[in-house]
């Protein structure tokens, strides 16, 4: 899709934050996040949402959840995290590429889903934690 941000971010037509890639996802930082280490994991093909891609997408997606959450929130002393995926404009989706959000918790922290601003040191600074432990 020409004009979706996703898959030009995924082609690196557009600079991102990214933390993962394999054959069929790819893993970047949010720059509006709800939180420190706020992870969109994106499937490489595109389909406007979860309804409208295939199985194997929906699978891929939860692989890389399960392979990454726990490094992500390791490496920046989350406790947990939350998980949510829009499906539509009126449910909140600003974006028409599947995509799952992965928002770490911490420790008397605010659990709120408000989206902040993110320097772009802020930003490196939190991927480079990530791929140290990803490693």
């Amino acid at each position: 899709m020409n004009d979706c941000i996703f898959c030009k971010i995924i082609n690196g037509e557009v600079p991102s934050y990214k933390i993962y890639e394999d054959d069929e996802t790819f893993a970047f930082l949010n720059i509006h996040p709800m939180s420190k280490g706020h992870v969109l994991i994106v499937p490489k093909n595109h389909a406007e949402d979860l309804a409208h891609g295939s199985e194997g997408d929906s699978v891929a997606i939860m692989k890389t959840l399960h392979k990454i959450a726990p490094k992500v929130i390791e490496a920046l002393g989350a406790t947990g995290y939350n998980l949510g995926m829009n499906h539509g404009k009126i449910a909140g989706q600003e974006v028409f590429h599947t995509h799952l959000h992965v928002i770490p918790r911490y420790e008397g922290g605010a659990r709120t889903f408000d989206k902040n601003e993110a320097s772009e040191q802020e930003l490196n600074d939190v991927k480079k934690l990530i791929l140290e432990g990803i490693k």
